[in-house]
């Protein structure tokens, strides 16, 4: 197991911040969720742009990160509980009227990611794979390991898994601490052949990220990271990074998260060149799932543009995030700007109801959001018309 480089033991420490952090954030959560209530009015306080309209998908517990089978026709949903969804939309409605448990008794099945009849599943110490060739909903399907190594700890230990266009599997494997040094391959994105072979760290200096995609021209990879905790209300700030090739660092834990330095690493940085967000977002906002838009229900502009879920703040004075981003990109497949596409999880008075996690795509070009607050799987559509209509079905 890695150790820290400072020589005080990584281990004990972050265990010790975990719980401590875990504690505040509930304390902190814990008025929002006792003021949850009816979805049906919560979902009306989302405010998105003219044309655009929301409604509930699904109600799946702990919702996080999506992956959607198209020959299959079955969403499949991770969480940080011990169970992956299934999602089923059987008369074509827009509402996936069937949940159902692929698979129970796991250790933080949050990353999933499908391709060619497998469904790919990262828990906190390994990756597994489920073949769904001739799968029929209902059947239990057992599943196979494909790479037993990952380093196991709890603080930021619920693993993305994504599936690049080389094939690989991706897997962000999170420092096990706020701020602290570490050895490969933790605060790192990692990759390996879909069968667990040739496992190799393709990204450091990562602090935690729990988003990835690639640009759909480019096949380039962007994804978010998250800065660190109590520095303050404004700093650091969350992260977009592009990292077109391996090898590039991304700072942690010398920056605490954009260009902000960490107080426990003063003096010069040790890297040789750390390579910088392309986007910056506010503090705390908990940046995580991002997607590249690539259907055709949306206007044009918004093609090739990213959507990014922010799960929103739990150590700042004043509540930020519970929100959806845009990321606009230009024809060299570059970010130019950024704005909130979609916004209402949090109220006026500075509870939240719901909180965004992961992003996915559906065949139509309708685009999925997960929220593990409010336990519910939202779908966004678009209609050329004015304002737009939120609806609850």
């Amino acid at each position: 197991m890695p150790k820290a480089m400072d020589g005080q033991g990584w281990c004990t420490r972050a265990r010790m911040q975990g719980w401590v952090w875990a504690l505040i954030g509930l304390l902190i959560m814990g008025p929002a969720a006792a003021q949850r209530d009816d979805p049906a009015a919560n979902l009306a306080q989302i405010q998105l742009p003219e044309g655009f309209a929301i409604q509930v998908y699904a109600r799946v517990p702990g919702a996080r990160s999506l992956a959607y089978a198209p020959e299959l026709n079955a969403l499949f949903v991770g969480s940080r509980r011990d169970v992956v969804h299934v999602v089923m939309d059987r008369d074509g409605d827009g509402v996936g009227e069937t949940v159902f448990p692929l698979a129970e008794d796991l250790r933080v099945p949050n990353g999933i990611a499908y391709s060619g009849g497998f469904l790919y599943v990262a828990e906190n110490h390994r990756i597994i794979r489920f073949d769904l060739t001739g799968w029929e909903p209902g059947r239990p399907v057992e599943p196979e390991v494909v790479y037993d190594g990952l380093p196991r700890y709890d603080h930021h230990g619920w693993r993305y898994l994504a599936i690049g266009p080389d094939g690989r599997l991706y897997v962000a494997l999170g420092a096990p601490c706020n701020i602290c040094a570490v050895e490969d391959p933790l605060a790192t994105i990692a990759r390996l052949n879909a069968d667990g072979t040739g496992f190799e760290v393709f990204a450091r200096g990562v602090r935690n990220s729990v988003g990835m995609d690639w640009h759909p021209v480019t096949g380039e990879l962007f994804f978010t990271d998250n800065g660190g905790d109590m520095l303050g209300d404004d700093v650091p700030a969350d992260e977009l990074n592009h990292a077109p090739r391996t090898g590039l660092h991304f700072g942690y834990p010398y920056y605490a998260g954009g260009r902000t330095r960490s107080p426990q690493f003063p003096g010069p940085v040790p890297v040789a060149e750390v390579t910088f967000p392309v986007v910056e977002f506010e503090a705390h906002t908990a940046s995580l799932g991002v997607h590249f838009y690539r259907g055709a229900m949306f206007p044009d502009a918004y093609r090739h543009d990213a959507f990014v879920a922010q799960h929103g703040s739990w150590n700042r004075t004043e509540p930020i995030g519970y929100r959806v981003m845009r990321v606009r990109f230009d024809e060299e497949g570059q970010p130019v700007g950024q704005e909130v596409f979609a916004h209402g999880w949090l109220r006026s008075n500075g509870t939240a109801w719901g909180r965004p996690v992961d992003l996915e795509e559906l065949p139509d070009g309708s685009l999925l959001v997960s929220d593990d607050y409010a336990g519910l799987i939202y779908r966004v559509t678009y209609l050329p018309g004015p304002g737009s209509s939120p609806t609850y079905p």
